[in-house]
């Protein structure tokens, strides 16, 4: 079996865009014509030149290949022009490719992935989604940002535990910057606790607390934070520092009660075991379109586990990605909770020939082979995107 064509789609995440502007998808086809599909989560380039980094691997290292033969695909790319580290773009356009050949693999053998590493492990996967806006998006310029008033999302987070979840997440505590880390001012601390405590006494112990940041501040001024937050007893504390620097990050775990969660922008073994060697997070949060596929995930995972640490997939992109961060924690005895767009309806159903099967509050992994989803190419054709903004932006100047 080899691979010998490959097909790619941008396609426009029409409003309210939970999960980003755009979505990068793939297909891989086989000389015996089995298709797989994978998604590709880069961040650093526009979508149009991702494309074509994806075509220039491809070429390079998959085509010709079989796609059963992961582990050496993975080393060719991941040492290509003599670089041999951790490299976020490389490694998210691999794992677009990678997922994908675990796709063809499961279909051949008419399995589910889960079952090729390891087998499955939990019936059903907890869930979690953002608290989103009732209308527009979450960035900052919508009136009714649920991460300036403490009343609606209170309000929100009651609608999403009404609705089944056991977890909800929000990110209250500003903008975030290319110049970060930063202290938080006073306003920022009042805001972020306030919120916290307002969640709190809308949900009660229906469900936990997870507060995000995005990288955005120092040791020092993630500890100020954290201690503002304690009493309302989130489950984690989300990157609270850049990720360069697990050093610094672990003196915020150290110094804390509230788990430290870190990942989405990390990639491969290489960089999580820094993570895992400082003690700078006890919950890992992979994206399985950034982190080097589906088996450099697995690996991630079971280092963890040695370090009874727990994983708890990151998705802020589309279904595919999805699809494969369900196959890895279905097979993961150390799976915390996962990801999820609420409750995977909207455009994220659209995109596939069948939705992600939702149900109070958790995901039931398929027992369809491969990924157990399949894109719906018309959709994705009928919605491309034109534009050249990124995936995701931060504000390009420090705070006043």
């Amino acid at each position: 079996m080899k691979i010998v064509d490959l097909k790619t789609f941008v396609v426009g995440n029409p409003p309210p865009h939970h999960g980003g502007r755009y979505f990068i998808f793939l297909k891989l086809v086989t000389d015996s014509g089995v298709e797989g599909v994978g998604e590709v989560y880069v961040a650093t380039f526009g979508p149009h030149t991702v494309v074509r980094m994806i075509e220039d691997v491809f070429a390079r290292h998959v085509r010709g290949q079989d796609p059963r033969r992961i582990e050496a695909m993975f080393r060719r790319v991941y040492g290509s022009g003599y670089s041999l580290r951790p490299d976020p773009s490389l490694m998210g356009v691999f794992s677009g490719l990678e997922m994908a050949c675990w796709d063809i693999v499961g279909k051949e053998l008419g399995q589910p992935v889960y079952e090729l590493l390891g087998g499955r492990v939990h019936e059903r996967l907890r869930t979690y989604t953002y608290l989103y806006p009732r209308t527009g998006n979450a960035y900052p310029d919508v009136p009714d940002n649920v991460y300036t008033s403490p009343a609606l999302a209170a309000e929100r987070a009651a609608e999403e535990v009404a609705a089944g979840f056991t977890a909800v997440k929000f990110d209250p505590a500003g903008p975030y910057t290319v110049f970060d880390g930063r202290q938080p001012d006073l306003e920022s601390l009042d805001r972020s606790e306030a919120l916290t405590r307002a969640v709190r006494e809308a949900v009660g112990s229906r469900a936990d607390l997870l507060f995000g940041t995005h990288g955005q501040f120092t040791a020092s001024g993630a500890i100020r934070l954290a201690g503002r937050l304690e009493p309302y007893d989130p489950l984690w504390f989300e990157e609270p520092t850049p990720p360069e620097m697990p050093e610094e990050m672990a003196k915020v775990a150290r110094a804390t009660s509230i788990p430290v969660a870190t990942g989405e922008r990390l990639t491969t073994k290489y960089e999580f075991a820094r993570v895992l060697e400082q003690g700078a997070a006890s919950i890992l949060q992979m994206n399985l379109g950034r982190v080097g596929g589906l088996l450099e995930a697995k690996k991630i995972a079971g280092m963890a586990e040695t370090r009874y640490a727990q994983i708890a997939p990151h998705l802020y992109c589309g279904p595919v990605v999805g699809a494969a961060n369900i196959q890895l924690a279905a097979c993961s005895p150390n799976f915390l909770i996962l990801e999820s767009i609420r409750t995977w309806g909207g455009f994220h159903a659209e995109i596939l020939k069948a939705p992600i099967r939702w149900e109070d509050g958790y995901v039931i992994p398929p027992t369809e082979p491969g990924l157990g989803v399949e894109l719906d190419e018309a959709v994705a054709l009928a919605h491309p995107y034109d534009g050249d903004a990124l995936h995701l932006e931060m504000q390009g100047d420090p705070l006043p």
